[in-house]
């Protein structure tokens, strides 16, 4: 009998860590739920992709988040992995002045971001009974910089969710682990820092696999782990 074809459910998927995910599943044969806000770049980016299933939500909004991957559901009949890529990026605010509205945002993009998906998605993979969940924290996560409180703190807040999630899970079958990028090469990027070496970046392609390893059944005895990949930096 032949097994069911995967399900990976990815987040942030019309940036270009999400657009290097979603080619590396596809690659492999995994069938593709693709979420963000942006349902043109949706649309623009994967539309013409035979089998993939596109979602339009607001990783803020958990009713709306809720109900479109509930619709997503009978489609796919499972979700076998999440990769939570979607975040945001701010600095430049010394902890002593930093506006309200600024560690709001941070928080919400990066941290309430995960508790809004992994409560659509955790009791679909504790039904299952298996699941793999993959998170996008940061090399800036592991410790304090300055003009960049804000930003390490939610980072941070996502690994300590990560790891709370993996001793939660660990014995439903279900792995819960965590990638910390340095600087990803990407054109905005570029664009921010163009006197830097863009060569000792993280080339996206290469975080989709580290990705990919950890929602493979090669790293299923990995729990709760948060690794590094900084590139040549």
């Amino acid at each position: 009998m032949t097994a069911p074809t995967q399900a990976v459910l990815v987040t942030g998927a019309a940036g270009q860590l999400g657009q290097a995910v979603a080619a590396h599943f596809h690659q492999v044969g995994t069938r593709l739920l693709l979420l963000d806000r942006d349902a043109q770049a949706l649309q623009r980016l994967y539309g013409a992709l035979p089998g993939a299933v596109l979602i339009d939500a607001d990783l803020l909004d958990r009713a709306q988040l809720h109900s479109r991957i509930a619709q997503a559901w009978p489609v796919s009949q499972r979700i076998d992995v999440l990769c939570h890529l979607a975040g945001g990026f701010r600095m430049g605010e010394a902890v002593h002045a930093l506006a309200e509205g600024s560690w709001d945002l941070l928080m919400d993009l990066n941290a309430r971001s995960l508790l809004h998906v992994a409560a659509s998605v955790v009791p679909r993979m504790l039904a299952q009974g298996a699941g793999r969940i993959v998170t996008v924290g940061a090399g800036a996560a592991q410790r304090g910089a300055a003009l960049m409180g804000g930003y390490c703190a939610s980072k941070s807040a996502l690994v300590r969710l990560t790891e709370a999630m993996s001793a939660e899970l660990r014995d439903q079958g279900i792995n819960v682990n965590c990638v910390l990028p340095s600087v990803i090469d990407t054109p905005d990027n570029r664009a921010a820092m163009p006197d830097a070496d863009a060569s000792r970046w993280v080339a996206p392609a290469a975080l989709a696999e580290v990705i990919g390893f950890l929602a493979s059944d090669a790293a299923r005895a990995v729990h709760g782990a948060a690794i590094p990949v900084s590139g040549r930096a």
